[in-house]
């Protein structure tokens, strides 16, 4: 079993856990409303803003005997940049005020997240913040288009209102395999196990995120 395989194994239950909380779930079957999603959204803006600051943290603090993770990080800098822009266009398409999100601030469940995110690299072990990159690459190949599909059906939206979780999908669908064979590189248990120690945390931070969303209702719109 390569690491990349004993990760998924060791995260397999808080991974299902997420998968099965309830407005996921409701998400899935077309159970969705506007409020939920716009909610979404704006929780997604306040953590993915943080994406490349915590990547360039993360290259920052990685020890010596991970220097040939760094090329790797700067992959990840250039195509994540600007995703936080895709979302509040997608906020735009849906009428909401992009500079009012920017002011609102994230909910506490977002913001305990990033935290932990930055704790993790300048606290513990750097390494671990691949914990949350796998949390949410793996997330979102399985769950984004999925979803996307479902709320634009369900809600009869526009397509400029999807250019975070479509693009966000097909993009991780491509980065799961590099990700598998980065991990695998991992030859330290050290390093392994502060991996799979910061998955676990962060499919239970992650959920906590979508536990706080407006619950959708299963019938009809919802202006």
């Amino acid at each position: 079993m390569t690491y990349f395989e004993q990760l998924l194994d060791q995260t397999r239950e808080a991974r299902e856990s997420l998968v099965a909380t309830p407005i996921i779930q409701e998400c899935l079957r077309g159970q969705v409303a506007l409020p939920a999603y716009v909610a979404f959204l704006r929780e997604a803006y306040h953590h993915v803003s943080h994406t490349v600051p915590l990547m360039y943290a993360c290259r920052a603090r990685m020890p010596a005997r991970l220097d040939w993770m760094q090329e790797a990080i700067d992959e990840y800098i250039e195509e994540e940049t600007g995703h936080d822009a895709w979302i509040l266009n997608d906020l735009r398409a849906l009428g909401q005020d992009a500079d009012e999100v920017r002011r609102a601030g994230p909910g506490e469940a977002t913001e305990v997240m990033v935290a932990y995110a930055y704790d993790t690299i300048a606290r513990k072990n750097p390494v671990g913040f691949f914990g949350m990159v796998h949390v949410l690459e793996g997330t979102s190949v399985t769950l984004a288009l999925n979803a996307a599909d479902q709320i634009q059906r369900t809600l009869a939206l526009p397509q400029a209102a999807f250019s975070y979780l479509r693009s966000h999908g097909t993009l991780d669908q491509e980065h799961t395999a590099h990700f598998a064979e980065l991990m695998n590189r991992l030859d330290d248990d050290g390093d392994r196990a502060a991996v799979v120690r910061a998955a676990n945390i962060f499919y239970g931070l992650y959920g906590a995120i979508f536990r706080a969303l407006p619950q959708s209702q299963p019938h009809g719109k919802v202006a």
